[in-house]
């Protein structure tokens, strides 16, 4: 059974709802900002599309955070099918306090460089050869995740 999951990831609910709401309102503050203020017209124009982006980016974060993450022996994928990586490609889970790595979540270090840089504001990301997984994700799913990964690495050899 290679298609068996062996873990979810999935957003935090709280975290989620928090994130989208602050991003929607730095937003909106940057929006009312740039149409309340008079100002320099440079700055306006600016302010309104920075505005404009941060709510593009909470939506795009409430989209992405939608999804799950599941964890077979195979590979890690997201619910709509995405591999994020091949579990034989891994050299090195990094999930140290210090490591480079989302919030509640883990580092994949793969062997060879596997697809495009990807986002999915939240959840993971790829860039490189490095996968990040974590950000409104909950630390009691992610830490498991990591450590089946590390023992699955381990028993390859």
């Amino acid at each position: 059974m290679s298609d068996e999951v062996l873990a979810y990831i999935e957003a935090s609910a709280p975290r989620r709802w928090l994130a989208i709401a602050m991003q929607m309102g730095l937003g909106a503050l940057l929006v009312y900002i740039a149409l309340a203020m008079p100002g320099a017209f440079g700055w306006q124009v600016f302010l309104l599309l920075l505005g404009a982006a941060w709510i593009f980016l909470a939506i795009r974060m409430h989209a992405a955070t939608s999804l799950r993450l599941e964890l077979t022996r195979e590979e890690l994928r997201d619910s709509t099918g995405e591999v994020l990586a091949k579990l034989d490609d891994v050299q090195a889970v990094s999930r140290g306090t210090f490591a480079l790595k989302p919030s509640n979540g883990f580092t994949l270090v793969l062997g060879t460089k596997k697809g495009p840089a990807r986002w999915r504001p939240g959840l993971w990301w790829r860039f490189g050869n490095r996968v990040g997984i974590g950000g409104v994700t909950a630390g009691a799913q992610s830490k498991p995740a990591a450590q089946i990964i590390e023992a699955i690495v381990a028993e390859r050899g």
